[in-house]
């Protein structure tokens, strides 16, 4: 445990920034899956209209630090990739 003041401080504010990671974390990665459930299930028009949804979330997980930038990138091409590949 922290004991000088400074400390105390920075340990509540990373407890709260925690709480906000987790939160953009686990949106993305229910996004992610919902896509993923989509396109395994070959509903290709469903899974296209999740896209902005999924963007969003991979975008304010990239932006908060959570995922790298590249990261994100990657992920958003694979997943438009395999959405892609249904057949109609």
């Amino acid at each position: 445990m922290p004991i000088i003041k400074s400390a105390k401080k920075a340990l509540r504010g990373s407890k709260r920034k925690h709480v906000f990671n987790l939160r953009k974390n686990k949106a993305m990665n229910e996004t992610v899956k919902e896509v993923k459930k989509l396109v395994s299930g070959k509903d290709k028009k469903a899974a296209e209209a999740l896209l902005p949804k999924m963007y969003q979330a991979i975008d304010k997980a990239a932006k908060r630090g959570i995922i790298k930038k590249n990261t994100a990138a990657r992920k958003k091409s694979r997943l438009v990739k395999t959405i892609q590949k249904i057949s109609k």
